[in-house]
Order: structure tokens, then sequence, then C-alpha cells
């Protein structure tokens, strides 16, 4: 699993740092997006997607591999 995001389409709803830390944190000054790791472990792929559908902007993106 390859993981993109799309800091310009975040609205910083935080959904993603909820399911998935890991991956995922939000910027101290305006809330947006930070990806940590960009091909997780295999035991965080279940987080990564759900923090993907819970997106409310879309701005996570997957390419399974």
């Amino acid at each position: 699993m390859k993981v993109t995001v799309h800091v310009e389409k975040c609205v910083g709803a935080g959904h993603c740092v909820g399911v998935a830390p890991e991956v995922f944190a939000q910027g101290e000054d305006d809330g947006l997006v930070i990806l940590l790791i960009e091909r997780p472990a295999a035991a965080q792929h279940d987080a990564v997607r759900s923090a993907a559908r819970l997106c409310p902007s879309l701005a996570i993106e997957i390419q399974e591999e």
C-alpha cells in the first residue's frame, strides 16, 4: 500500500489521526493532515483504509500494491 495525501483538500477534521495516528498527524498551526508513513506496515492497512473512508474531503489517496 502507498498513501498520498492532498493537503490542499484537507479541512482539518482529524478523523485520520484518530483512526491511524501512526500514519497521520495534524499540523499544529493549521490542523491540516501530515503523512508520517507513505508505505505503512500491513498491520496498519485496515486503519488507513478506514481513515480514507472517513475523510470528509477525500484528501487521502490509497494505491494498493
